[in-house]
Protein backbone atom coordinates (compact mmCIF):
# COMPACT_ATOMS: atom_id res chain seq x y z
CA UNK A 1 0.00 0.00 0.00
CA UNK A 2 1.64 3.58 -0.92
CA UNK A 3 0.22 6.48 0.57
CA UNK A 4 0.93 10.46 0.37
CA UNK A 5 1.34 12.68 2.90
CA UNK A 6 0.57 16.17 2.18
CA UNK A 7 1.55 18.34 5.82
CA UNK A 8 3.56 21.38 5.82
CA UNK A 9 4.96 20.69 9.46
CA UNK A 10 7.61 19.06 8.63
CA UNK A 11 8.33 17.22 11.93
CA UNK A 12 4.75 16.49 12.00
CA UNK A 13 5.05 14.92 8.42
CA UNK A 14 8.32 13.17 8.94
CA UNK A 15 7.46 11.40 12.03
CA UNK A 16 4.62 10.33 10.55
CA UNK A 17 6.06 8.93 7.42
CA UNK A 18 8.62 6.98 9.88
CA UNK A 19 5.93 5.45 11.98
CA UNK A 20 3.70 4.54 8.96
CA UNK A 21 7.02 3.00 6.70
CA UNK A 22 7.16 0.85 9.94
CA UNK A 23 3.83 -0.37 9.54
CA UNK A 24 4.75 -1.44 5.93
CA UNK A 25 3.82 1.16 3.85
CA UNK A 26 5.29 2.98 0.93
CA UNK A 27 5.43 6.72 2.27
CA UNK A 28 5.94 9.82 -0.08
CA UNK A 29 5.87 13.26 1.83
CA UNK A 30 5.70 16.95 0.05
CA UNK A 31 5.05 19.90 1.97
CA UNK A 32 2.86 21.97 -0.57
CA UNK A 33 -0.57 22.12 -1.80
CA UNK A 34 -0.02 22.20 -5.18
CA UNK A 35 2.64 20.14 -5.02
CA UNK A 36 0.43 17.18 -3.23
CA UNK A 37 -2.34 17.58 -5.80
CA UNK A 38 0.66 17.39 -8.49
CA UNK A 39 1.72 14.10 -6.67
CA UNK A 40 -1.81 12.97 -5.93
CA UNK A 41 -2.77 13.17 -9.72
CA UNK A 42 0.07 12.07 -11.34
CA UNK A 43 1.26 8.76 -8.68
CA UNK A 44 -0.95 5.59 -8.12
CA UNK A 45 -1.56 6.22 -4.46
CA UNK A 46 -3.88 4.00 -2.09
CA UNK A 47 -4.63 7.03 0.72
CA UNK A 48 -3.79 10.49 1.15
CA UNK A 49 -3.35 11.87 4.45
CA UNK A 50 -4.09 15.73 3.43
CA UNK A 51 -3.35 18.79 5.75
CA UNK A 52 -5.88 21.66 5.38
CA UNK A 53 -3.66 25.03 6.30
CA UNK A 54 -1.39 24.89 3.20
CA UNK A 55 1.06 26.60 1.17
CA UNK A 56 0.36 26.47 -2.64
CA UNK A 57 -3.13 25.44 -2.04
CA UNK A 58 -5.33 24.52 0.61
CA UNK A 59 -6.35 21.29 1.76
CA UNK A 60 -9.89 21.93 0.63
CA UNK A 61 -8.75 23.03 -2.40
CA UNK A 62 -6.35 20.17 -3.44
CA UNK A 63 -9.17 17.60 -2.51
CA UNK A 64 -11.74 19.54 -4.37
CA UNK A 65 -9.56 19.80 -7.54
CA UNK A 66 -8.73 15.39 -7.05
CA UNK A 67 -12.59 15.04 -6.76
CA UNK A 68 -13.55 17.03 -9.96
CA UNK A 69 -11.02 15.06 -11.83
CA UNK A 70 -12.34 11.70 -11.39
CA UNK A 71 -9.93 10.47 -8.95
CA UNK A 72 -11.37 8.28 -6.06
CA UNK A 73 -8.59 7.96 -2.97
CA UNK A 74 -9.21 7.86 0.03
CA UNK A 75 -8.49 11.21 1.64
CA UNK A 76 -8.07 11.32 5.24
CA UNK A 77 -8.02 15.57 6.13
CA UNK A 78 -5.69 16.88 9.03
CA UNK A 79 -6.33 19.98 10.54
CA UNK A 80 -5.63 21.91 13.45
CA UNK A 81 -9.03 23.57 13.20
CA UNK A 82 -11.94 22.23 15.14
CA UNK A 83 -15.46 22.72 14.87
CA UNK A 84 -18.65 21.05 12.70
CA UNK A 85 -18.26 23.81 10.23
CA UNK A 86 -14.54 22.61 9.39
CA UNK A 87 -15.43 19.41 9.20
CA UNK A 88 -18.46 19.86 7.32
CA UNK A 89 -16.53 21.95 4.39
CA UNK A 90 -14.06 19.13 4.71
CA UNK A 91 -16.21 16.04 3.85
CA UNK A 92 -17.98 18.29 1.19
CA UNK A 93 -15.22 18.84 -1.23
CA UNK A 94 -15.11 14.64 -0.52
CA UNK A 95 -12.85 13.66 1.65
CA UNK A 96 -13.67 10.46 3.56
CA UNK A 97 -12.31 11.31 7.10
CA UNK A 98 -11.40 13.74 9.06
CA UNK A 99 -9.13 14.26 12.47
CA UNK A 100 -8.38 17.26 14.39
CA UNK A 101 -4.83 17.93 15.85
CA UNK A 102 -3.20 16.79 18.28
CA UNK A 103 -4.47 13.66 17.27
CA UNK A 104 -3.12 9.48 18.36
CA UNK A 105 -0.98 8.11 15.98
CA UNK A 106 -2.90 4.99 17.04
CA UNK A 107 -6.28 7.18 16.45
CA UNK A 108 -4.75 7.64 13.00
CA UNK A 109 -2.93 4.31 12.17
CA UNK A 110 -6.98 2.94 12.33
CA UNK A 111 -8.89 5.61 10.57
CA UNK A 112 -6.16 4.58 8.20
CA UNK A 113 -6.49 0.59 8.01
CA UNK A 114 -10.43 1.52 8.10
CA UNK A 115 -10.29 3.67 5.03
CA UNK A 116 -8.49 1.02 3.12
CA UNK A 117 -10.76 -1.52 4.65
CA UNK A 118 -13.55 0.13 2.76
CA UNK A 119 -12.36 0.90 -0.47
CA UNK A 120 -11.79 -2.55 -1.25
CA UNK A 121 -14.88 -3.89 -0.08
CA UNK A 122 -16.50 -1.21 -2.03
CA UNK A 123 -15.22 -1.08 -5.06
CA UNK A 124 -16.35 -4.96 -5.86
CA UNK A 125 -12.70 -6.27 -6.10
CA UNK A 126 -11.32 -8.93 -3.73
CA UNK A 127 -8.85 -8.59 -1.29
CA UNK A 128 -7.96 -12.25 -2.24
CA UNK A 129 -5.98 -12.72 -5.39
CA UNK A 130 -5.29 -16.47 -6.35
CA UNK A 131 -2.87 -17.26 -8.57
CA UNK A 132 -2.02 -21.43 -8.94
CA UNK A 133 -1.77 -22.98 -5.60
CA UNK A 134 -0.83 -19.46 -3.81
CA UNK A 135 -3.31 -17.38 -2.39
CA UNK A 136 -2.23 -13.98 -0.98
CA UNK A 137 -5.24 -12.09 1.10
CA UNK A 138 -4.31 -8.24 0.81
CA UNK A 139 -6.28 -7.42 3.51
CA UNK A 140 -5.74 -9.54 5.70
CA UNK A 141 -1.84 -9.42 4.70
CA UNK A 142 -1.95 -13.49 4.47
CA UNK A 143 0.16 -15.52 2.18
CA UNK A 144 -0.77 -19.31 1.85
CA UNK A 145 1.16 -21.61 -0.53
CA UNK A 146 -1.36 -24.75 -1.05
CA UNK A 147 -2.60 -25.74 2.47
CA UNK A 148 -0.23 -23.85 4.50
CA UNK A 149 0.37 -20.48 5.55
CA UNK A 150 3.82 -18.29 4.72
CA UNK A 151 4.97 -16.26 7.01
CA UNK A 152 6.54 -12.90 5.67
CA UNK A 153 7.62 -9.82 6.92
CA UNK A 154 6.11 -6.44 6.74
CA UNK A 155 8.23 -5.45 3.45
CA UNK A 156 8.56 -8.89 1.63
CA UNK A 157 4.75 -9.15 1.93
CA UNK A 158 4.31 -5.35 0.22
CA UNK A 159 6.86 -6.89 -2.84
CA UNK A 160 4.92 -9.61 -3.54
CA UNK A 161 1.67 -7.68 -3.00
CA UNK A 162 2.88 -5.36 -6.04
CA UNK A 163 4.52 -8.49 -8.10
CA UNK A 164 0.58 -9.96 -7.44
CA UNK A 165 -1.02 -7.00 -8.50
CA UNK A 166 0.59 -7.19 -11.83
CA UNK A 167 0.51 -11.05 -12.27
CA UNK A 168 2.09 -11.44 -15.76
CA UNK A 169 3.53 -8.23 -16.44
CA UNK A 170 7.08 -7.67 -16.19
CA UNK A 171 7.69 -5.35 -13.49
CA UNK A 172 10.97 -3.32 -12.75
CA UNK A 173 13.28 -2.48 -9.82
CA UNK A 174 13.05 1.00 -9.97
CA UNK A 175 9.11 0.31 -9.91
CA UNK A 176 9.41 -1.77 -6.90
CA UNK A 177 11.61 0.50 -5.05
CA UNK A 178 9.24 3.94 -5.82
CA UNK A 179 6.23 1.76 -4.31
CA UNK A 180 7.25 -0.57 -1.71
CA UNK A 181 10.05 1.67 -0.26
CA UNK A 182 9.14 5.49 -1.33
CA UNK A 183 10.68 8.49 -3.94
CA UNK A 184 13.19 9.58 -1.28
CA UNK A 185 14.95 6.14 -0.59
CA UNK A 186 18.34 6.33 -1.53
CA UNK A 187 19.93 3.48 -0.44
CA UNK A 188 21.42 0.23 -2.61
CA UNK A 189 18.90 -0.32 -5.22
CA UNK A 190 20.11 -4.31 -5.16
CA UNK A 191 17.62 -4.00 -1.39
CA UNK A 192 15.11 -5.59 -4.75
CA UNK A 193 16.82 -8.22 -5.34
CA UNK A 194 17.54 -9.43 -1.67
CA UNK A 195 13.41 -9.22 -1.01
CA UNK A 196 12.56 -11.48 -4.20
CA UNK A 197 15.65 -13.74 -3.46
CA UNK A 198 13.73 -14.55 -0.12
CA UNK A 199 10.43 -14.98 -0.93
CA UNK A 200 11.71 -17.53 -4.27
CA UNK A 201 13.36 -19.01 -0.53
CA UNK A 202 9.84 -18.70 1.15
CA UNK A 203 7.48 -19.86 -1.55
CA UNK A 204 8.86 -21.76 -4.86
CA UNK A 205 11.99 -20.06 -7.07
CA UNK A 206 10.17 -20.21 -10.28
CA UNK A 207 7.09 -18.34 -9.43
CA UNK A 208 8.89 -14.82 -9.44
CA UNK A 209 11.18 -15.04 -12.59
CA UNK A 210 13.65 -12.89 -13.55
CA UNK A 211 13.19 -11.36 -16.90
CA UNK A 212 17.04 -9.76 -17.72
CA UNK A 213 17.38 -6.40 -17.96
CA UNK A 214 13.80 -5.84 -17.16
CA UNK A 215 13.22 -6.65 -13.75
CA UNK A 216 10.79 -9.85 -12.35
CA UNK A 217 7.51 -11.26 -13.54
CA UNK A 218 4.96 -13.45 -11.29
CA UNK A 219 4.55 -16.47 -13.01
CA UNK A 220 1.47 -18.44 -11.30
CA UNK A 221 -1.59 -19.08 -13.09
CA UNK A 222 -4.68 -17.01 -11.84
Amino acid sequence: MRLLIVEDEKRLALSLAKGLTAEGYAVDVVHDGREGLHRATEGTYDLVILDIMLPGLNGYRVCGALRAAGHDVPILMLTAKDGEYDEAEGLDTGADDYLTKPFSYVVLVARIKALLRRRAQGGGASPVHVLGDLKVDTAARRVFLGEDEVVLTAKEFSVLEHLVLRAGEVVSKADILEHVWDFAYDGDPNIVEVYVSTLRRKLRAELIRTVRGAGYRLEAER
